[in-house]
Order: structure tokens, then C-alpha cells, then sequence
């Protein structure tokens, strides 16, 4: 009978806490960071001054932000994969995938403090160098981290199992989040350059690299790869016959046409609502500071509102998936994000309220509409990467790894860049909701028509807290 070992599970959460840690930093300052120094070289002056004297002009800088942040995914694109088939053949005393895991957090961790010293120093070069090394041994880390919980989980147990990963990368995305509330970017970037104080941008990276140093120890004390391989092996097998596929794995042939066919309509997808995602992710910064006008702690309030909502789509979308199939819970969750952003296209500044802060208050409705959307994408990131990874044997989990981040960091590489080609020639704003709503609405047709609902076999597997409650 399978059984999910909910505290290892929690343990090779650790991983994903360091990845999302480090990505709510970066995606929160980096963008702002670029259109900053990108207005000096531009226009000779930082985008606070813009801002006050010609505000529309900080949107023609947007499209060259977007070449930065897309070339950053790019990278990605190239890297992950190599990274997770390098990881697939790799044999050492610390097992296959941790010395990835090890030295691509603490090369991360010492070089990530750097990107706010040089954005501070006006070095531009200086700044997007460090984040090109940051990005290169952060793909070193996060496919083998990421492989890791299907290479201990059998097939059948990964979408729960999927879910207390994901919770415990929200964990990170959290901590994060906090930073951002008490160290505001905006009171950094709008005030005089004599006032600018780098502390204010250098703690909440420091602090990061230091909460992903010891998520990275955590995870190598306490899960030993190796022992755990040869411990799982039956249950492995036992899930092998369990899944949720059409046609049997077997790596002696090649793979079913079946297979292919429903790993290339996810991967399509994914590709379009990675696209919608991230275009929110990569702008939503921006898009308070300079359109809303508003603090960027807002931002980070919103991050929370959506975080909430993603811990309780991840507890329960496991259980869902059960009943209705994986297929189903992510077609409502791609409908619930469909209707959220439907709300956001009505959102714009508002009253006008007086203080040091910005112009106008923040439109409430965004709140409700991260909640929605945050709950929607829950359900829809738990259970994609179980489908795809559910189409290989245990000897190539980090390749299919691949192919899930090369579909996702392709879709990540595209959208900045039309996004803010978009946002420089339209000259609005307001082009980032009906952008994110239409891709996601096409994702959900793609995937709903296209894909396939198999229900995992319930033969011998463990019913309700049973099939969670094993912590040995």
C-alpha cells in the first residue's frame, strides 16, 4: 500500500523554499532596478525625476527591461535541460542530484548581494553580469532540486506530494514578501539620488542569500539520496503500474505516440499560461509604482493576498485531482485565473489621497483579484509538473524536468519582450491585464481539448490521512 512520507516531503521542500525565496526577490527589484538605470541612460535622469516631469516616457524604456528579463530566461531555456540530463547520468557519494543542489545555491548566495551594490553604483554592465551568473547557477540548482521529489515518490503520490513542495516554496516567496513590505523599493527609488540609501536594497538580498544557504544544508543533512533510492525501490515500482498514462513506460523502446501526444499538448499549454503568469509577474511592479502610483509595499501585500490563496489551492488540489482527475483540476484552475483577470481589466487608479506615498490609493479589487488568481494557478502548478514527469521512468525524471522548465522559461523569454514592445508602442498600461487574460484563455482551450483525463489506479493505494501520515 503507498504511502507519502509527509516530513521527507517537507524536507525536500527545502529546495523549492530557496528557489522561490530568490525569485520573489529578484522579480520584485529587478525590473524596477532596470527601468531605473535604464532612464539614466536614456534620458540622463533616474526614473523618479521622469516620473515627475514626464512619466509616459518611463514606458519606452519598458521593451528594453523586457530584453534583459527575457535573455535572463533564455538562458534558462539552454540550461535546464542540459543541467537535468547531466544530473539523470550523475553518480556520487552524495547521491545525483545534491552536488547541483550545493553549488549552485552557494555560488547563487554569494554573488546575489551584488546585483543592488552595482544597480547603486549606476553600473550597469556591473549589475547585469552578476544577474546573468546568479541566473546560471541558480538553473545548476533548480532542476536537480525540482527532480528531486519524483526521483522519492511514486507516481501515484506526487500531486499530494506536489502540493507540500509547492507550500513550502511559498514558505520562501513569503519571507521574501515581508522584506518587501518593511524595506519599500519605492522609498528607494523616489526620493533624490543624495537621499538614496543602499541599505534599504541590499538587506532584503543578503537576507535571501542566507535563508537559501541554509534551506540547501537542511535539505543535504536530512535526506540522504543514495539510501533513499535503494529503500524506495519496490514502491517505485509498485507506482510504475499505478500511473496515470496511457501506454507503459519502458526505456528500451521508444516512447508511445500516446505519450508523446499528451506531453506535447501540456508543454503547449504551459507554454501560454507560463506566458500570462509571468507578464504579471515580470510588470506588476512597475505597473503599481509608475501607473497605479502607489507604494511597491502594495505589491508585496498583493504577493501575500496571492500566496494565501496558493497554500490553500496546493493543500487541497492533491485531493481534488483524486476525484475529478489532474486533467479537470487544472482546467478549472486555468477558469478561476480566466475570471480573476477578467476583474483586473477594471482596475486603475483611484482617489486621489495626499501624503509622501504617490497620487492616488490602491484599487482594492486587485486584492480579490490575487486572491482568485493566486488560488487558480495553485491548482493549475500542482499538478502539471506530476503529468509530465508521470510520462518517464525514474532514470529520466530530470530530462522531462527539462522539458517542463524549457516549455516554461521559453514562454518566460518571449513574454517580457513582447509585453513591453506592447507596453512602448501602445504608451498603456492598462495593456498587462487583457495581455494575461487572453493567454490564459487560450491555454485553457489548449489544454481542455487537447489533453487527455486518466485517473490515477486506486488499486492498493492509501485512502485520506493514511496516505499521508507516514513520517518514517
Amino acid at each position: 500500500m503507498l504511502k507519502l512520507n509527509r516530513k521527507r516531503t517537507m524536507n525536500i521542500g527545502f529546495a523549492f523554499f530557496g528557489i522561490l525565496l530568490l525569485w520573489q526577490v529578484y522579480d520584485s527589484w529587478c525590473p524596477t532596478f532596470l527601468t531605473d538605470i535604464f532612464a539614466r541612460y536614456a534620458y540622463g535622469i533616474s526614473s523618479a525625476e521622469l516620473k515627475a516631469g514626464s512619466p509616459d516616457k518611463i514606458l519606452h524604456v519598458q521593451w528594453l527591461v523586457g530584453i534583459i528579463m527575457a535573455c535572463d530566461n533564455l538562458a534558462a531555456l539552454i540550461l535546464l535541460p542540459i543541467f537535468g540530463r547531466i544530473s539523470d547520468r550523475t553518480k556520487t557519494p552524495i547521491g545525483k542530484r545534491m552536488p547541483f543542489i550545493l553549488t549552485g545555491t552557494f555560488v547563487s548566495a554569494v554573488a546575489f548581494p551584488f546585483i543592488p551594490l552595482f544597480f547603486h553604483k549606476n553600473n550597469i554592465l556591473g549589475m547585469v553580469v552578476t544577474m546573468a551568473i546568479v541566473l546560471i547557477f541558480m538553473m545548476m540548482y533548480r532542476n536537480p532540486a525540482v527532480a528531486l521529489m519524483p526521483d522519492i515518490t511514486p507516481k501515484p503520490l506526487r500531486a499530494k506530494a506536489n502540493g507540500i513542495i509547492n507550500i513550502m516554496g511559498y514558505l520562501g516567496g513569503a519571507a521574501a514578501t515581508v522584506l518587501g513590505i518593511f524595506l519599500k523599493l519605492s522609498d528607494y527609488i523616489n526620493v533624490p539620488d543624495e537621499s538614496r540609501k543602499l541599505w534599504i536594497i541590499e538587506t532584503p538580498f543578503i537576507i535571501a542569500s542566507i535563508l537559501m544557504v541554509i534551506s540547501a544544508l537542511v535539505l543535504h543533512f536530512s535526506i540522504n539520496e543514495n539510501k533513499l533510492e535503494k529503500e524506495m525501490k519496490k514502491e517505485m515500482e509498485e507506482g510504475e503500474l499505478l500511473a496515470a498514462i496511457e501506454a507503459p513506460v519502458d526505456d528500451d523502446k521508444p516512447m508511445p505516440a500516446a505519450n508523446k501526444k499528451m506531453l506535447a499538448a501540456i508543454l503547449a499549454a504551459e507554454f501560454l499560461w507560463f506566458m500570462s503568469d509571468n507578464a504579471l509577474g515580470t510588470y506588476i511592479g512597475n505597473y503599481v509604482i509608475y501607473y497605479l502610483n502607489s507604494v511597491s509595499s502594495s505589491t508585496m501585500f498583493l504577493t501575500i493576498i496571492g500566496g494565501v490563496a496558493s497554500v490553500i489551492g496546493f493543500a487541497i488540489a492533491g485531493s481534488i485531482a483524486d476525484r475529478i482527475g489532474r486533467k479537470w483540476t487544472i482546467s478549472v484552475g486555468l477558469g478561476v485565473t480566466f475570471l480573476g483577470l477578467l476583474l483586473m481589466m477594471m482596475a486603475g487608479p483611484t482617489g486621489k489621497v495626499t501624503g509622501a506615498h504617490g497620487e492616488f490609493s490602491f484599487p482594492i479589487i486587485l486584492y480579490v483579484v490575487w486572491f482568485i488568481k493566486g488560488f487558480g494557478m495553485s491548482l493549475v502548478h500542482n499538478c502539471s509538473f506530476p503529468m509530465v514527469v508521470e510520462l518517464c521512468s525514474s532514470k529520466k525524471i530530470g530530462q522531462f524536468t527539462g522539458y517542463y522548465y524549457a516549455s516554461s522559461m521559453s514562454a518566460q523569454t518571449v513574454t517580457p519582450v513582447l509585453l513591453g514592445l506592447l507596453l512602448t508602442n501602445t504608451g498603456l498600461w492598462s495593456v498587462l491585464p487583457f495581455y494575461s487574460c487572453a493567454l490564459t484563455a487560450l491555454s485553457f482551450i489548449v489544454f481542455t481539448v487537447l489533453v487527455k483525463n486518466i485517473k490515477t489506479k486506486k488499486v492498493a493505494n492509501a485512502k485520506g490521512l493514511e496516505a499521508i501520515g507516514a513520517d518514517d
